[in-house]
């Protein structure tokens, strides 16, 4: 790496625990690219370890262009250069880092000893008795500060050599400090556990370059762990069984081992309690935990004493009468319950009122405590998963809601939450909506944040697709036949949307009626057993000058003829053409353009966008991109392009929790076992105004009958009946 800035640090305006640092520098010296900055001060970020303002650095690395802070001199490498002028070293050892060591003495020392001074303390210490009044405790606290000085440095230095990158060894010595070479030396695949962001293939690809033998049992373990991970995190699992634990560790490894040495060593991990073993089910400890957590509290809750209300009818009357509302024994049930259970399910199909009844729960839990507005907003809190959930939510309920990773005040940098069981929120209440996209973990997570006795409502779909990551948390809940469900059964939206309403709990029933589709303009069919391309951008040409935002093409999968990647590029001729007018950037196989609609794949809370947001394209300049999203300007650089792609159609799955005016639907034999009803009633859920489905009505069929798929294995459901079976 050849470009580099060379200067002092002048001011460290921010740095976490694990040494990700924000400050000025002022440079003196730089290569041939960077010349215009000498003599000028920049901001700086990187990864670093007990960086000062004394010492001179050499930082590698490129200028990047912050949304927020502009101009940014991003550091991937770093060199520390030691003082050679008599002056700086003089500064350097009255600094304060050498104990007893003032002005005076530094300045005799470096007299004495010259622009050699802090080699000869380093290799010759008892030179220094020959300056008087010297004492024997300064020399030792000079040698062994000095010692200590170059030893973390030099670790760092050992650690990139070793192949890694100096972000993941400030990661390393940060968590091992002095221990670092003794944990290298010991096992390099503990890094896995310990530090989340070192993965099992980066130190295992380092590991296998250092002497490791392919079955060695620290390598195995490391894998057996790596295993289970991935099948949890990608299948939803919470749970797995032997035969398919040791058969994809296998293939981890690229390598045999033997059926009876794996047996053994997976032992092991349960007897340093890595792993739980109930009966036949192998779990990871932290899920183990998770779930173990979240059955108790359940448990706790659903146990607890009732609220008791005086007259709490005559409050909801008084609702009903300020709403112009009428509520039906469903309804009411869901409502009372609300706010005299301590642990309450609120599920129902679309059109079922669940949105109608969180809005009466706020009002009613406000009336009943004679709270003011400010005074509920304190014990009352509203969540949902994902971004675009809680703003929906918000919309509706004109209260406000959160992400339940903002409301946990998630740190991005180090993947904690601030809100956790050793501070706890101070809400009394809390609702949480779309409940069937909360994995186990993330649900803990919020559990743990909670006091014990915070009341728990969550309102969910029972028939929508489960969550992304580990577990089938609302469904495990209900099936268990144990808790406080209420259950929605009757319609209420009618008019422009019934029909959608009508196929969506159709087709979750297994049922494709024909008969309701093309009588009126909120349920079209276009039979096409070929040409979806050319029928959608039939479709698409009607909506041209719709808004963006609220039409939305939806599809099962990304690859083939008919999958979201080649639907995007096809309709991002329809909907926005190359022209001189709009610049455009190359970004892997997609061009990008000014005016082009994207999807937002991850969190970014510090930019108040989230997974699954929609934004527009508004300008595109010097390898950057500026996204509106719904007024919100964010940038992007090519250190986060992989944070969005082109969303004129997006999958289903991205689609979950929003929606949109207007959905277009393919549905065609070719997504074979993409055809499952879960996957297409969600998709159906999602149309508020307009459903446009085309293709093949027999694959609509397949998809509807089809209730077979994701199966997930989780335990949530037996600890239930297993804790409550004990009283």
């Amino acid at each position: 790496m050849n470009e580099y800035i060379k200067g002092n640090i002048k001011k460290i305006i921010y740095k976490n625990d694990n040494g990700y640092t924000v400050g000025t520098f002022k440079i003196k010296e730089s290569s041939n690219k960077f010349e215009y900055l000498i003599n000028q001060q920049i901001s700086f970020t990187g990864y670093f370890h007990d960086i000062n303002d004394y010492d001179t650095y050499v930082f590698y690395g490129n200028i990047v262009n912050h949304a927020k802070y502009g101009e940014q001199f991003s550091v991937e490498l770093f060199d520390r250069v030691m003082p050679e002028e008599k002056d700086s070293i003089t500064e350097f050892l009255a600094s304060g880092i050498f104990k007893g060591i003032g002005e005076k003495t530094a300045k005799k020392i470096v007299d004495f000893l010259g622009s050699d001074a802090l080699k000869i303390i380093i290799d010759n210490p008892d030179n220094l008795l020959l300056i008087p009044q010297i004492t024997k405790k300064q020399i030792d606290t000079l040698h062994n500060t000095l010692l200590e000085y170059n030893s973390s440095y030099n670790m760092i230095l050992n650690l990139n050599e070793l192949g890694f990158l100096t972000k993941d060894s400030m990661l390393i010595y940060n968590k091992y400090k002095v221990n670092t070479n003794s944990v290298i030396e010991e096992n390099l695949y503990k890094l896995i556990e310990d530090i989340k962001e070192i993965t099992f293939k980066k130190v295992d690809a380092i590991a296998l370059k250092h002497d490791y033998e392919r079955c060695d049992k620290r390598r195995v373990k490391a894998a057996i762990i790596y295993t289970m991970e991935e099948l949890c995190n990608t299948l939803g699992h919470c749970y797995l069984n032997i035969e398919e634990i040791y058969k994809y560790t296998i293939m981890f490894l690229g390598n045999n081992i033997s059926e009876e040495d794996f047996i053994e060593i997976l032992n092991e991990l349960i007897l340093e309690i890595k792993i739980v073993k109930e009966e036949d089910h192998y779990l990871l400890m932290s899920m183990w935990d998770a779930e173990e957590n979240i059955t108790r509290r359940i448990k706790y809750l659903s146990l607890k004493e009732d609220f008791k209300v005086n007259d709490i009818d005559k409050y909801i009357t008084q609702i009903e009468k300020d709403k112009n509302i009428v509520y039906n024994d469903e309804q009411l049930l869901a409502i009372k319950n609300a706010i005299l259970k301590n642990f309450l399910i609120i599920t129902g199909g679309p059109g079922t009122g669940k949105t109608t009844i969180v809005s009466s729960i706020i009002d009613l839990y406000r009336d009943v405590n004679k709270l003011t507005y400010d005074k509920l907003n304190e014990e009352m809190v509203l969540l949902a998963p994902t971004g675009r959930a809680s703003k929906r939510l918000a919309e509706k309920t004109r209260f406000p809601a959160y992400t339940i990773h903002s409301f946990l005040k998630w740190n991005k940098d180090l993947d904690k939450f601030a809100i956790n069981e050793y501070n706890k929120s101070d809400a009394k209440i809390v609702i949480i909506d779309e409940v069937s996209m909360m994995d186990v973990p993330l649900f803990n997570s919020l559990l743990k944040g909670l006091r014990l006795d915070t009341k728990i409502i969550m309102v969910g779909d029972y028939d929508q697709l489960p969550s992304v990551g580990p577990g089938q948390l609302l469904k495990d809940l209900i099936e268990s036949n144990l808790l406080n469900v209420i259950s929605l059964r009757r319609l209420y939206r009618q008019g422009n949307d019934s029909n959608i309403i009508t196929i969506a709990h159709d087709v979750n029933k297994g049922i494709v009626d024909e008969s309701i589709m093309n009588i009126s303009d909120d349920l079209t069919f276009i039979d096409t057993k070929e040409n979806i391309l050319e029928k959608i951008e039939n479709i698409c040409l009607k909506y041209k000058d719709y808004d963006f935002r609220n039409f939305q093409v939806l599809a099962p999968m990304y690859k083939g003829l008919n999958g979201i990647d080649n639907i995007n590029k096809y309709l991002q001729n329809i909907f926005n053409p190359k022209s001189n007018n709009k610049k455009e950037i190359q970004i892997g196989e997609f061009t990008y353009r000014e005016n082009d609609k994207v999807l937002q794949l991850v969190n970014m809370p510090e930019e108040r966008i989230f997974n699954g947001d929609i934004g527009i394209i508004s300008k595109i300049d010097n390898k950057e991109i500026i996204i509106d999203f719904d007024t919100n300007q964010v940038k992007f650089t090519p250190s986060n392009f992989n944070k969005f792609k082109l969303g004129y159609a997006i999958s289903i799955h991205k689609s979950q929790g929003s929606e949109f005016d207007v959905v277009v639907l393919p549905v065609v034999k070719g997504y074979n076992k993409m055809l499952y009803r879960k996957l297409y009633y969600t998709a159906i859920t999602r149309a508020k105004n307009n459903l446009i489905i085309l293709g093949d009505i027999d694959a609509l069929r397949i998809a509807s009958k089809n209730n077979l798929q994701d199966i997930r294995k989780t335990s949530i459901k037996e600890k239930l009946i297993k804790k409550f079976s004990i009283d």
